[in-house]
């Protein structure tokens, strides 16, 4: 019953993103919290708009103000409009500028925590059951390495899993992050589609990659760890690791219920080299269980024959069997940490591996971050140096494949890396380079 002239005053005193959230109570609300004169308000405090007006007589110019002609010309919400959108572009202007330095081991952007902290970047699941109801957790630990980000979520109110037919996961951004507070989860934010997975039959259609005492882990690609919980097996935790590669865009770029796109590379052809896109790859390599680093490392000048190109991949060696100066250790005990309000454990043998493969210019080719698990394996050590069980990883994807070879050294108690090649896609190369192999 309130007036709309009392109203508008009302609203006049509100900032920004008040005035975004009211504008969401209802219709009349919304209409009023359009109003050109409230939003020019806001957007000349902030961006001082100016209009310059040529003559056609004389060179010179004459600045005037916006105030009058802007109300009666503009249609309702205008303002409101230019005003976001001149934030988003402020936004990322100073992100793009951030992320800009390279860090020529890895071939990403030296600034990736800074650039997220800049943009209000954060992620959510949005659990959907089979009846449509929709829960949404917003609560995260994150833990970041070189290449990558890990995200965790527990809580004590997770939904049945018999009942969930998705998980949704979603970049979270303030519309306007300058103004938005951190505190609040009711301000204006505009969500972008990382990944939807499906948890039907969870412990059918995904790996097991786990156990300890009290969880169980079922791996899903892309890099997303659900922990059951044994003895009721209901979701105690979910865990997913993110590549910087490619990182802002996908959780800023997308939609709501679409993903982003990743634009196809740009091949520069080369009639000169007989090998082009065969050598001079490098690779950054990080093994992580949390807060613990077992391995990280970057290999250079990485090449394949053309006799090793066979089943439609190529084959890039990094470390062989037969050159023990390259055999590498992982520091500490291998494990993935994981924590819930009430219990934390490790499963021991699985971990984090972020794969950043460089292509010759150093231009990110090939990278992931996924979870993987080392499997005993039926023949033992016949190397010279290492007297002990084998162990294997194996990792898959469209692009490409990792197979690792591990020794058991009972003396002093580590594993030893003494084999790992990696096989990528000829479909993926051709692509990239615009080759034909």
């Amino acid at each position: 019953s309130m007036p709309s002239e009392m109203l508008m005053k009302i609203f006049t005193y509100l900032d920004a993103v008040s005035l975004l959230c009211v504008g969401c109570v209802n219709k009349r609300f919304y209409h009023l919290a359009n109003d050109n004169r409230i939003w020019l308000k806001i957007y000349s405090s902030c961006f001082q708009p100016k209009r310059t007006i040529w003559t056609m007589k004389s060179d010179q110019s004459e600045t005037v103000s916006l105030d009058c002609a802007a109300l009666h010309d503009r249609k309702p919400g205008y303002w409101k409009k230019e005003y976001i959108f001149k934030q988003i572009a402020a936004v990322k202007t100073r992100v793009m500028r951030l992320v800009k330095p390279v860090d020529p081991y890895t071939g990403l952007p030296c600034k990736n925590k800074e650039a997220m902290k800049a943009s209000g970047l954060s992620w959510i699941i949005i659990l959907k059951d089979k009846n449509g109801k929709e829960h949404v957790m917003e609560k995260a630990n994150l833990s970041f390495k070189d290449t990558s980000v890990t995200i965790l979520w527990y809580s004590t109110s997770w939904p049945c899993l018999d009942i969930l037919s998705t998980l949704k996961l979603f970049g979270v951004t303030p519309l306007l992050p300058e103004q938005s507070r951190a505190s609040s989860k009711n301000g204006p934010r505009r969500r972008s589609l990382i990944a939807e997975y499906h948890l039907a039959n969870l412990s059918e259609s995904s790996i097991a990659v786990g156990a300890d005492k009290l969880v169980q882990l079922f791996s899903l690609n892309p890099g997303l760890l659900v922990g059951l919980w044994k003895e009721k097996n209901e979701i105690a935790f979910v865990m997913v690791s993110l590549h910087y590669h490619q990182l802002l865009e996908r959780s800023t770029l997308g939609s709501a219920t679409l993903q982003y796109a990743l634009p196809p590379n740009k091949p520069v052809l080369d009639d000169v080299d007989p090998e082009y896109g065969l050598h001079d790859y490098n690779l950054h390599l990080d093994m992580h269980g949390g807060s613990c680093t077992y391995l990280c490392g970057t290999f250079k000048n990485l090449f394949c024959r053309k006799g090793d190109i066979e089943n439609g991949y190529l084959r890039l060696t990094v470390v062989s069997l037969k050159d023990n100066t390259k055999h590498l250790p992982l520091i500490g005990t291998v494990g993935l940490s994981w924590e819930t309000d009430a219990f934390k454990g490790n499963v021991k043998d699985c971990y984090m591996m972020d794969v950043t493969l460089l292509d010759e210019t150093g231009k990110p080719f090939w990278c992931f971050s996924a979870p993987v698990y080392m499997e005993l394996s039926s023949s033992a050590s016949g190397l010279y140096d290492y007297m002990g069980h084998m162990y294997t990883i194996d990792y898959a994807d469209s692009e490409g494949k990792v197979c690792v070879e591990l020794v058991w050294l009972e003396e002093t108690k580590e594993y030893f890396i003494v084999n790992l090649v990696l096989y990528i896609s000829t479909k993926k190369v051709n692509n990239w380079y615009g080759t034909n192999y």
